[in-house]
C-alpha cells in the first residue's frame, strides 16, 4: 500500500509528464527562493494531506517490521526525500513550479501521518483492526479488500451511466485508429456496419443494478457470516450512492448532485438492493461465479453504447478544475476497475476449482490406501 501511495504521489507531482526540458537553472534553486507570493488554502491543504497517508503507511510498515523506535523518523525521512525529488524534477517541467513551501508541507504531512500510525499502534487500534479483519473476512481476502477500497475512488470520475465503470470500447477504437494512422495496419481494424446506438433505459437500469451487485458479490466471496454480509451490503449501497452524488457535485455543481438519479438509475438501485438480498446466503464460491457473470454482462451492455453527449463537456470541466493533477489517474481507475475485478474473480474461481480438485484427489487416495481409516 505504501508503494501504491508513492506511485500516486509521483503521478500527481509530475503530471502531465510532457515538455521536459533543461531551463538552464539549478534544480535546487527553489530551496533558497523567496516564499511564494500567491498561494491558496486548497494547495496548502493538498500538499499537507497528500503525504500524510504515505507517512502513515511507511510508519506502519516499520512498526510491523519491528523498527518501533525509528518508525516515525524513517517514514518522515522517506517522505521528505520523495518530496525533494519531486520538487527537483518539477524544475524540468515548464508547466510545474517547484516550491520550498510545498517541500516543507509535504515533509510535515509525512511526519503527521507517521505520528498518527505510532499513536494508533500504542492505543491498540491497529491490533483491534487485525482482530476485526479475522472475524469478518477470509484469510485470502487481500485482493477483494483492495478492489473494494478502490471502488469509491473509481466512482468519482464521471460516467455515462451511474455505477457504469469500464466503458472503454469507443475510446479504445479511436485510440487504435489514431495510432495506426498512415500505416497499412489501419485496414486491419474491424469496421462496424452501424454506429453505436445510445443505451436504452432498460439497459441502463441493468447496468446500474449490476454495477452495484458486482462489488457486493466480490465482498460476499470473502466475508464471513450472514450478519456481516448484511452490514456490508448496506454500507456498499450507501457508498455507491454517496460517491456517485459527489462525482455529480464535482462535475456540475452542488445543486446538481442528484441529477443522475432518474427513473432508470433509481430502478437499477432498487433492483441491485433486491439482488443483494437474494444472494446473501450464497456460498463464497458461487458468489464469485455470479460476480464474474455480473461484470461480464455489465461490460458487454455498457460497451455496446456510445458515451453520453454530455460526458465530453463534463470531462473538460474536470480537466480544467482543481483536480487536474488527479484527472488522468481517476479516469484510468474508472476505466480499469471492472477489468481488474474481472481478472481477480476469474483467478479466484479457478483457484477454488483447483482446491476442490485437490481435495477430491486426496479423498480418492485415502479411500484406496488400505492403511487409511476409511479403507
Amino acid at each position: 500500500m505504501a508503494l501504491a501511495t508513492v506511485c500516486l504521489v509521483v503521478y500527481a507531482s509530475l503530471y502531465p509528464f510532457t515538455d521536459w526540458r533543461d531551463q538552464g537553472l539549478s534544480p535546487f534553486m527553489f530551496l533558497n527562493a523567496p516564499l511564494p507570493r500567491y498561494w491558496t488554502s486548497f494547495d496548502s491543504g493538498i500538499n499537507l494531506l497528500g503525504y500524510a497517508p504515505l507517512g502513515f503507511l511507511l510508519a506502519l510498515a516499520a512498526l510491523r517490521s519491528g523498527r518501533t523506535a525509528h518508525a516515525v523518523s524513517i517514514a518522515t525521512l522517506v517522505g521528505a526525500v520523495l518530496s525533494l525529488s519531486m520538487e527537483t524534477l518539477q524544475s524540468f517541467l515548464p508547466s510545474r513550479v517547484p516550491s520550498n513551501v510545498d517541500f516543507v508541507l509535504n515533509a510535515l504531512g509525512a511526519w503527521l501521518g507517521a505520528c498518527s500510525a505510532s499513536l494508533l499502534e500504542k492505543m491498540g487500534v491497529l491490533q483491534r483492526w487485525n482482530d476485526f479483519r479475522a472475524r469478518w473476512f477470509a484469510r485470502d481476502a487481500r485482493g477483494a479488500l483492495v478492489l473494494l477500497a478502490l471502488w469509491p475512488a473509481a466512482l468519482l470520475f464521471p460516467v455515462s451511466v451511474p455505477l457504469g465503470l469500464g466503458q472503454v470500447f469507443e475510446r479504445l477504437e479511436l485510440l487504435m485508429a489514431d495510432a495506426l494512422q498512415d500505416t497499412p495496419f489501419l485496414d486491419w481494424l474491424p469496421v462496424r456496419d452501424i454506429e453505436l446506438q445510445p443505451i436504452l433505459p432498460g439497459a441502463a437500469m441493468v447496468v446500474v443494478a449490476l454495477g452495484g451487485l458486482a462489488p457486493c458479490l466480490i465482498g460476499y466471496g470473502v466475508i464471513r457470516g450472514l450478519a456481516h454480509r448484511v452490514s456490508f451490503m448496506l454500507l456498499l449501497l450507501l457508498t455507491g450512492v454517496f460517491f456517485t452524488a459527489l462525482s455529480a457535485a464535482f462535475s456540475y455543481g452542488p445543486d446538481h448532485a442528484w441529477a443522475w438519479l432518474d427513473v432508470p438509475a433509481l430502478t437499477g438501485l432498487i433492483a441491485a438492493a433486491l439482488l443483494m438480498l437474494l444472494t446473501l446466503w450464497l456460498p463464497s464460491g458461487m458468489a464469485s461465479v455470479l460476480a464474474l457473470l455480473a461484470l461480464a454482462v455489465q461490460l458487454t451492455l455498457l460497451n455496446q453504447a456510445p458515451e453520453s453527449p454530455y460526458l465530453s463537456h463534463t470531462l473538460q470541466i474536470w480537466e480544467q478544475g482543481r483536480f487536474i493533477r488527479f484527472n488522468g489517474l481517476a479516469q484510468w481507475l474508472g476505466w480499469l476497475w471492472p477489468f481488474a475485478a474481472l481478472g481477480y474473480v476469474l483467478l479466484r474461481v479457478l483457484q477454488t476449482e483447483d482446491r476442490e480438485a485437490s481435495l477430491e484427489d486426496e479423498t480418492v487416495k485415502s479411500a484406496d490406501d488400505p492403511r487409511s481409516p476409511s479403507a
